[in-house]
């Protein structure tokens, strides 16, 4: 049985450390995913909690996973993650029968699996940790010192919480994004051969005397006046296959046309400045960035500030930080945080392949060609 005990702990303990060591090297998109959550829950009032809530987390994992394996006040975290797997038991089910999140997002965007896979993979580590639990008081700290194990799970937590400081405040140390170094736009954003779109049945719920009925697209009573309609549900019947990587990149210039095509075949080089919420920008660097962007204009490098915001308010900035002179851009929100965690953060594009990317501490002092 001790045997068995140690097996499994350590197993446990080793799933939990990769998992939030995968998530901790891009905590905005556990945030982002959990927004997505909180929107299907008519929640939005959580929104603003959940960067903290996503830090918290993914430093319990990694903290946790070690004092799994070390044993450091082993019945506290082997309760605590029981509680946590339940909880996501719950969210994998709720991801995998309602249909209105489309990944869990377990193991961040670097290591994608089904919400089927992952509603299993949480059903069994809820029994494992569950029998943990009930075995608890059979469990003893590696060291004998209990100082040595509190220092193991104390550097666990230091690990934790700055490894994710670094990768908010600079670039994933790994980008699984589609907008990574090396990755040509253009060609993302071109279907796959085995595109197929996917299909949706829709019904509809219509409401006469009190009594609610379903109908379909072929009989739905829209002819009838006695017949008040209620609501109408899709369900998807089939997923789309092959779809393009992306599918929301289009930049808008000043007078409201697309120039996509135009940025994305540059051959000399472009610089986007990548700039989501102004007011919760960091432009510690403002000035650095602006010394790059007169190297550029002497160079005859475009530079474009990319705004997720409307104009008149990105100009508003603009005129604050200095940059009345460069051309603004407008992206969606969601496009701009996929192709820059930071806000702000720089890509230098040629032909439309990502060349190099920056977050808002590390723009270049030269020009990179």
């Amino acid at each position: 049985m001790k045997f068995i005990i140690t097996i499994l702990r350590v197993a446990v303990g080793l799933l939990f450390i990769f998992s939030g060591v995968v998530k901790a090297n891009d905590p905005l998109g556990l945030t982002y995913k959990m927004n997505e959550f909180f929107e299907v829950w008519d929640m939005a009032f959580m929104i603003k909690y959940t960067l903290p809530m996503s830090v918290l987390m993914i430093a319990f994992e990694i903290i946790s996973g070690v004092a799994m394996i070390v044993g450091n006040v082993f019945r506290l975290y082997v309760t605590l993650l029981l509680l946590l797997n339940i909880f996501f038991t719950f969210l994998t089910w709720y991801a995998l029968t309602s249909g209105k999140i489309k990944e869990c997002g377990c193991f961040g965007d670097c290591i994608k699996i089904s919400n089927t896979a992952t509603f299993y993979k949480d059903v069994v580590l809820t029994v494992i940790v569950l029998f943990l639990f009930i075995f608890r008081y059979r469990v003893f700290p590696l060291f004998n010192k209990a100082a040595i194990n509190a220092i193991v799970v104390g550097l666990a937590a230091v690990f934790a919480f700055g490894f994710q400081w670094w990768t908010l405040n600079h670039l994933p140390v790994e980008d699984c994004l589609p907008y990574k170094v090396g990755n040509n736009i253009s060609e993302k954003m071109k279907p796959g051969p085995d595109y197929k779109p996917a299909e949706f049945t829709t019904t509809f719920i219509y409401e006469k005397n009190g009594v609610k009925q379903e109908f379909t697209m072929e009989n739905y009573p829209w002819k009838d006046p006695s017949w008040k309609f209620v609501s109408k549900n899709q369900t998807e019947i089939s997923p789309a296959s092959g779809e393009p990587e992306i599918h929301d990149f289009s930049l808008i210039d000043a007078d409201n046309n697309d120039v996509t095509e135009d940025i994305l075949s540059v051959e000399g080089g472009v610089y986007l400045w990548f700039l989501r919420e102004p007011e919760k920008a960091n432009v510690k660097k403002i000035d650095e960035l602006k010394a790059l962007i007169a190297k550029a204009q002497e160079a005859k490098i475009p530079f474009y500030m990319v705004s997720s915001v409307s104009r008149d308010i990105a100009e508003t900035y603009q005129e604050a930080w200095g940059l009345k002179h460069v051309p603004v851009l407008t992206l969606d929100g969601t496009a701009s945080k996929t192709a820059v965690r930071t806000n702000p953060g720089l890509m230098l594009l040629r032909k439309g392949t990502v060349v190099k990317k920056w977050g808002f501490l590390d723009y270049p002092k030269d020009l990179v060609l």
